[in-house]
């Protein structure tokens, strides 16, 4: 990643990728076809050690709000901050838009379940119908991921990120009370 980092996609070369890698050109070759397919096999394990810290920050013994921020800060906020302190990572959004976009939508989809899932033993455990109020886990944790999509496009400094998580993941905290 750190090679698309500092030069972008379009001005990444196998070559440069190879250098990095410490391994020829050709042995880089055999192992993918061209930088897109690099690029989301990056994408791909980026996005899969995003969903795991998520579900284990999710599982852990604290508050709701308090696994919720750390879920979020770790898996979602350091990734943007990775990407946002690169003078090319709006370009590797895009591309990431455009290159990865089943791989994204893959991501939300384990994220959302993740989310749901805490979102719903929370409510067991504090004794909330989430349905009784016209709620559903589901719906909350996509409304949680929308909050940050808009985040994440309004918000470039990563503490001013976290400040607004915050006080999305408080508002949630509160719908899902008695």
């Amino acid at each position: 990643m750190r090679v698309f980092l500092n030069y972008g996609f379009a001005r990444t070369t196998m070559d440069d990728i190879a250098r990095a890698a410490d391994m020829s050109r050709p042995a880089l070759y055999l192992l993918f076809r061209n930088k897109t397919d690099i690029f989301r096999a990056i994408a791909t394990s980026m996005l899969e050690q995003s969903t795991e810290t998520t579900r284990v920050e999710l599982a852990a013994d604290r508050p709701f709000a308090e696994r919720m921020m750390a879920a979020i800060d770790k898996s979602f906020i350091a990734m943007m901050r990775l990407v946002s302190g690169s003078a090319h990572g709006a370009e590797l959004l895009d591309i990431k838009n455009s290159l990865a976009c089943d791989i994204a939508a893959s991501w939300r989809a384990d994220m959302r379940t993740s989310i749901a899932r805490a979102i719903e033993r929370e409510a067991r455990r504090v004794g909330v119908d989430l349905p009784a109020q016209g709620l559903s886990a589901e719906g909350v944790a996509n409304l949680l991921l929308d909050g940050l999509e808009g985040i994440k496009s309004r918000i470039s400094a990563p503490d001013e990120q976290r400040e607004a998580v915050r006080c999305l993941v408080r508002a949630i905290e509160r719908a899902i009370r008695p």
